[in-house]
This record gives C-alpha cells, structure tokens and sequence, in this order.
C-alpha cells in the first residue's frame, strides 16, 4: 500500500477514535451517574475536566512536535486514551474516573491538534475534509455501542472495555507504523526545518486572529447542535422525535457535507469558497431565526450544517499560508484549543442568555455567531501573510 495511502487511512482511523468517547459518554451518563452516586449535572464537572485536558494538550502541541515525532506522539496518545477509557470501565471511586477524563482530554487534544498540524503539511484539502468527516463517525458509533450493550442486559462499563481494547489495537498499529510518519525515511538525516517557539507564534496579530477565527467557529457548531433541540421542542412546540431528528439531520449535513466536499476540495480556490460557505451559513441562520415558513426553518438548520462543513478542515489547511511554515505547528495547536474553548464557554454563554431573557435568544444567538464569523474570517484574510 503506498505510504500517502496508509497514513491517510490511520489518520481516519484515529479521527473515528476521537469521536468515539464524545458518543459514548452522553447515553452512558445516566447510569453511570448512578454507579457512582453522583446527580445528572456531575456531568459538567467531568465534561469540564476532560476539555481542561483536552485545552493543555492540544495548545502545547506545537512544542511537543519540536521533541517528539508525530508518528510517537500518536501511539502514546492512544495508549492514553486506552488507558483512560479502561479506567473509566473499571474504577469505582470517583477522583479516579475524574482523572481519567483528564487523561482522556490529554489524549484527544494531542491527536487532533497533532495530525491537524501533520494533515496541513502531508495531506490535501480533500484528505483533510474527509478526516474531519470520520470524526462524525466516531461519535455516530459511540451511541450505537452504549446502546447495543445496554439492550443486550450488559453494564455500560463494557462498553468503555469495548472502545478502550479498539483503541489499544489502534495504540499498537501506530507504534509499529511510527516510522512511517517521518518526512525522510528512516535512517536518513532530516533536514533542518525552522520551528518557531510558542512565544514568537504568539506575538502574531494573524495567529490572534485565526485563534477567535476557530474560537467562533466552534461555539457556532456546538451553540446550533446543543440548543437547537431546546428551541425546537419546549419553544416552538415540535414533537421530540421532530426535534431529535432535526438535530440529527444537522450533524448529518456537516457529516455529509464535508464527505463531498472533499471530492471537490482540490479543485476550487478556497479563501473564496469558504467564504461563501460562511455567508451560506449566515443565511441559514437567518431562516433559522425568523421561521418564515416551519418548513424554511427546517431547512436553515440544515443550511448551516451544510455550509459549516468545509470550515474547519479548510481554515487548518490556509494556515501555513497566513502564519508561515515556521509558526504552523504552534498555530494549530492554539487554533485547537481555542475551538475547544470557544465550544465550551460560548454553549455556555449562550444557555445563561436564553435563561435569563428568554428561548427565542438561541435564534439571535445564531445569527450573530455566524455573522461575527464572517467578519473574523473575512479580517483573516485581509491580514494574511502580514507580520
């Protein structure tokens, strides 16, 4: 199999493993909270300490790429999501399975800031989009294995056994391919290559820039994928099935989305077309707010999924081009962890909002999300390449 190939492939891989804790935890919290006499809500402090993990990681990356090959840090961190998830599976005290979640945090902001970084320089446009596409399937699975061991009459612990043996198998492939992932061969000399230290990345004003970029962008996709849901049913009166499915079928179109737009994704000049994805989305939002027909809105929300499908991959890819080779690896890895950020704080923001004014605040919300990011992205590109 040709080396491209073969990267490529556990590159998917491993984005499948990213999504496949996210999945699991939302349908094995509610008996899992009961295995360690804790109420519902205990699932923020945990959701809390795993993304603290997930920030640590992902904004160190770029310092740990400069001492440790892509190709290592890969397999320990699986093994460390191995191990977390195994950990979750078989402890009983509480500290313990809160540690886990940080060891789990850990590990997913290593593999996706790390093989971002790697992905900007190895990988296309279109491997990229499609990289980000399996970290939906990732989270799509995560639920179905909860759910196939709850019905079975099983524990939900065997489900973190099942997920954490996959990723001990994935942990060993990346240990026996490590070598693969190097830019020379192996045994070969690698030729210097000028890496910026984090201080120097962050004195950018475009690395600034890029950062509220991913930061906007994040809590965009999570404020529509949490509070939808809540909008639709206790404030427009949809069924929960409507609502269910509509929240489902948006996370379909950006699943969706970014599969086809990886067929297409060498083949267009995309400053301009993210561009016009991010006013697509503004769009959406717009009748996603205003519902001038039931059906419109529907479609809005859709919309958005759609047009949020290239964002992500597509920005990560320009970035060595707006920062510079020398800052890229730094770059993405703050970009990383600003999207964490941004997905936690603005959900959050957004949900205090609706509570203290009302639930029509989450279609406000939207609208001026997607148009500040707009605006972020288009001062992006203003500012490229600038000092």
């Amino acid at each position: 199999m040709p080396r491209t190939t073969l990267l490529a492939l556990l590159a998917f891989l491993a984005f499948v493993s990213l999504g496949l804790p996210d999945g699991l935890l939302g349908v094995s919290w509610p008996s899992m909270r009961l295995a360690f006499g804790v109420s519902l809500d205990a699932l923020g402090t945990l959701v809390a300490i795993q993304t603290l993990g997930y920030l640590t990681s992902s904004s160190l990356t770029g310092r740990i790429l400069r001492v440790l090959p892509i190709g290592s840090l890969l397999a320990l961190s699986t093994l460390a999501a191995a191990l977390a998830l195994l950990g979750f599976a078989t402890t009983s005290l509480l500290p313990l399975l809160l540690a886990c979640g940080y060891l789990a945090g850990l590990a997913g902001g290593a593999v996706d800031a790390g093989l971002n970084a790697y992905g900007a320089r190895h990988f296309s446009a279109r491997v990229l989009n499609w990289l980000h596409a399996f970290f939906g399937v990732g989270t799509t699975l995560g639920p179905l294995i909860v759910t196939a061991v709850l019905t079975s009459g099983a524990a939900w612990r065997w489900s973190y056994v099942i997920v954490g043996g996959a990723q001990l198998l994935l942990a060993a492939t990346f240990l026996a391919t490590r070598g693969r992932w190097a830019d020379v061969p192996t045994g070969e000399a690698a030729p210097p290559r000028d890496v910026a230290r984090n201080r120097d990345t962050l004195r950018r004003p475009i690395v600034w820039l890029t950062m509220a970029t991913f930061f906007v962008y994040a809590g965009s996709e999570f404020v529509v994928a949490q509070w939808s849901f809540t909008l639709l049913t206790l404030h427009r009166g949809e069924s929960v099935a409507t609502g269910g499915l509509l929240v489902s079928l948006y996370w379909g179109s950006l699943m969706a989305g970014r599969v086809l737009f990886g067929i297409v994704a060498d083949r267009v000049p995309l400053v301009r077309t993210i561009s016009t994805c991010i006013a697509g989305s503004v769009v959406g939002a717009l009748l996603f707010w205003l519902e001038p027909t039931r059906t419109l809105s529907f479609l809005g929300l859709m919309l958005i999924g759609a047009s949020f499908a290239p964002v992500f991959a597509s920005l990560v890819i320009l970035t060595p081009r707006w920062v510079g080779e020398a800052h890229a690896d730094n770059a993405i890895g703050f970009q990383i962890a600003a999207a964490g950020l941004g997905g936690a704080t603005l959900t959050a923001t957004v949900g205090f909002v609706a509570d203290a004014v009302g639930l029509q605040a989450i279609g406000v919300a939207v609208v001026v999300l997607t148009v500040g990011l707009l605006g972020l992205y288009r001062v992006v590109v203003w500012r490229g390449g600038r000092p």
